[in-house]
């Protein structure tokens, strides 16, 4: 059977679903795999809506905005453009990323608009199937989306992500100047740092274990998996459950 992808797009008002409405008008042919979402701004897109469709099996995701300078809202696209960023740093690992894409689309730009959709309908072919569309989805990667999408919904990433223009054009609270590449630095260590508590965190609400079984179930160092259980001990999110031979044995607390 021939694969159909099954493709969400959030439009902004303003500029692509106007796009999308003149490529329709002008009877302009681009593929039917496309559900819209109308949004006011591209700014106004959480991360956890695009986490949540393709945990739930949407083989690919594109936002569309109007372009840098363009934006009703001022600096709306400048802020999905970040949000985009970071959700492809954060669901790169798990072999995502390449299912999400940001372009910007006037409302003047239908033939546009038709060509973003062919191009990503083809490139989402050649991907295959998302493997969270199956009844029985990737236990790996269904584990690892909602530990991003538990990640993303913490203020600690979304404060970063929301100072990043402002930190990176006018310093940090000190006055002091950081670039964009230490910016992204500090970003990519958050992000990794919050994505692997979660990934412990759900763990553990399945199963109580120990350190050492954390480290092999995620095949990471054991000082490593302590320092983040240690995290997560003081965000109160884990306790010892019991000790058996010496050994604590964490589990889950309720959020």
């Amino acid at each position: 059977m021939k694969f159909e992808p099954k493709i969400l797009g959030f439009l902004c008002n303003w500029c692509s679903y106007a796009g999308a409405d003149l490529a329709g008008v002008s009877r302009i042919q681009y593929p039917s795999n496309l559900r819209v979402i109308r949004v006011m701004c591209s700014g106004r897109i959480d991360p956890v809506w695009v986490l949540e469709a393709l945990a739930n099996g949407v083989d690919g995701v594109i936002v569309m905005g109007c372009h840098p300078g363009d934006c009703h809202y001022m600096t709306g696209n400048y802020e999905a453009e970040r949000k985009i960023k970071m959700l492809r740093k954060l669901i790169g690992p798990l072999g995502l990323a390449e299912r999400l894409r940001l372009e910007w689309v006037s409302a003047s730009e239908g033939a546009r608009f038709a060509e973003v959709i062919r191009d990503f309908t083809k490139h989402i072919k050649v991907l295959g199937p998302s493997l969270l569309r199956k009844e029985k989805p990737d236990p790996e990667k269904l584990e690892g989306i909602q530990a991003a999408k538990q990640a993303v919904e913490d203020f600690r990433l979304r404060a970063l992500v929301a100072r990043e223009r402002k930190m990176t054009e006018e310093g940090n609270v000190y006055g002091e100047e950081i670039s964009q590449e230490e910016f992204d630095e500090k970003m990519d260590d958050a992000l990794s740092a919050e994505y692997l508590r979660n990934r412990i965190y759900l763990i553990l609400e399945k199963k109580p274990m120990s350190v050492k079984h954390l480290s092999k179930r995620l095949g990471l160092d054991n000082k490593l998996v302590l320092d983040h259980v240690v995290i997560l001990r003081r965000r109160g999110l884990i306790a010892v459950d019991k000790i058996e031979d010496m050994t604590p044995i964490y589990t889950a607390l309720k959020r």
